[in-house]
């Protein structure tokens, strides 16, 4: 029985999280944290960052995983990740690790409760993985950037800019980063619309607030009434 699974087919979902949330996947570099968070401000909702939770509070899950499967605990030498091999290479592997992620995602999400959907965003909310378990279609978009907005994205942006990593060649390092990036984002689309999923590039063209409307409008049907949460500045603009 795989994890999570009652024995019927269903995943295990005790307090309705997983059918009740709103799920943005796609591409890094595309305004999904952005989007989630002008989301969260404007309707009050709880927001889920894949790529927080995935970094810090499931390493010890990790290190545990590499365990079983007969490999050392620590992380691989940053070379042999980011440089001694290619953007194919890299992308197979992470799409590969994609599921065993997943499951650790909705593990955090099935502990949490809120009386409004959970907004969960992160590259490894994909598709084919999300759409089994997502009360509607309608509640679940992938957002991925267009080759134009992907490279301002990595002039504007500190942390686009370089691998965080000691590396023995930093430049190669980043072509391999930003290719693997490509090709994943590139699957997710693919997946998306084999799925019937609505897949939105952002070519910014518009602000980040602009984008939160789009995306509010796709998730319509399963957002609660509007209301005023202390929204910033930003948030009140995007409503009017």
């Amino acid at each position: 029985m795989a994890k999570g699974d009652t024995g019927s087919g269903e995943v295990w979902d005790p307090f309705g999280t997983l059918r009740r949330a709103l799920w943005i996947g796609g591409g890094q570099w595309a305004g999904k944290s952005t989007v989630s968070q002008l989301l969260a401000l404007r309707y009050g909702l709880t927001a889920y960052r894949y790529d927080y939770h995935d970094a810090r509070g499931h390493n010890d899950r990790r290190i545990a995983r590499r365990i079983r499967l007969g490999q050392p605990p620590a992380d691989p030498d940053p070379d042999v990740t980011w440089v001694n091999t290619t953007p194919q290479d890299m992308a197979a592997e992470t799409l590969a690790g994609f599921p065993v992620r997943f499951e650790w995602a909705l593990d955090d999400l099935r502990a949490m409760f809120s009386g409004r959907p959970i907004i969960a965003e992160g590259w490894g909310l994909r598709p084919e993985l999300v759409a089994p378990i997502a009360g509607s279609l309608r509640q679940i978009v992938v957002m991925v950037p267009t080759e134009a907005f992907r490279a301002r994205q990595l002039r504007e942006l500190a942390r686009a800019a370089a691998v965080g990593h000691d590396v023995s060649d930093p430049a190669r390092a980043q072509h391999n980063r930003l290719e693997r990036d490509r090709l994943v984002a590139d699957d997710a689309v693919r997946s998306a619309r084999r799925l019937g999923i609505r897949v939105i590039e952002v070519d910014g063209t518009l602000d980040a607030a602009a984008v939160a409307d789009i995306v509010a409008d796709h998730f319509r049907p399963a957002l609660p009434p509007l209301e005023d949460h202390g929204m910033d500045q930003v948030g009140r603009h995007a409503t009017r």
